[in-house]
């Protein structure tokens, strides 16, 4: 009984100390240049509150008056592999920035709740700089980014609100991954989206594959009734969390531009 004692103990005490290692993904390092991966692309540096510079991709808008996405990935991977998304929704006239959080894409730092609230902050901070008036500014969230985009929203909010895949908060999703574990307890980043999205005041479009197998679309489905202004529900039939028509299919591509359409005066 003791070993069993002390073997839970352990494996708690280890899951506590790398447990961001199970939950951020990053493929940390060098990008292309964003020319060499988007048309029209440029490389841009972000500077946080807390004094890192971060690196980007930005496609600006194709005049002052049309629409810019803040695009914030999910937990997996870099910018790179956002450039489809970029793509597409710059050749539906909308600017585009992709967001590279701490620790990813090479940037420099160590991926938190906390970090990657101060680093889209500064994206959006530097979009407001370049001239991007804040009625005609949107935010874009996959997967993980749907937290960190809800959050911001809920301080500064934007003209419209994209969530691709959220989940209900961090310790919904870690619990259906990991049943037999006091997951809610250990976690240190919560990410509560659906007592956040209540708040928000910007209308959202939530989209989500109803194959998906890492958030549930239960999850999905409930983060939209919680939105405090939703305005579009967008089920894809028998598409996973990864799938490419979740990255840049047309199902994907026509809501971000609706809401757009939809919203700006």
């Amino acid at each position: 009984m003791v070993v069993v004692v002390v073997g839970v103990a352990v494996l708690t005490g280890l899951l506590w100390a790398l447990q961001r290692r199970l939950v951020y993904f990053p493929d940390d390092g060098p990008v292309p240049a964003a020319a060499d991966a988007l048309p029209g692309g440029r490389d841009v540096r972000l500077t946080t509150a807390d004094g890192l510079e971060l690196g980007a991709w930005w496609v600006p808008a194709p005049t002052a008056d049309a629409p810019t996405v803040l695009v914030a990935g999910g937990n997996g991977g870099s910018r790179a592999v956002r450039a489809p998304l970029a793509r597409a929704l710059s050749e539906a006239g909308l600017g585009v920035l992709l967001v590279e959080y701490r620790g990813y894409g090479g940037n420099p730092g160590s991926p938190s709740e906390e970090g990657l609230a101060l680093d889209v902050r500064a994206a959006r901070t530097h979009l407001l700089e370049a001239g991007v008036r804040p009625d005609r500014l949107f935010y874009y969230g996959e997967s993980l980014g749907c937290a960190v985009v809800t959050e911001l929203a809920v301080e500064h909010p934007p003209a419209g609100l994209v969530l691709r895949s959220p989940f209900v908060d961090l310790a919904a999703v870690g619990s259906g991954h990991y049943p037999y574990l006091p997951v809610r307890q250990l976690l240190r980043d919560r990410y509560p989206v659906a007592e956040q999205i209540a708040e928000v005041t910007a209308p959202t479009t939530v989209v989500y594959g109803t194959a998906d197998t890492i958030v549930p679309p239960a999850q999905s489905r409930q983060v939209a009734e919680a939105a405090g202004r939703l305005h579009r529900l967008v089920e894809v039939p028998g598409v996973e969390h990864n799938s490419a028509l979740l990255l840049d299919g047309d199902q994907l591509i026509d809501a971000v531009v609706e809401l757009t359409a939809r919203t700006v005066p």
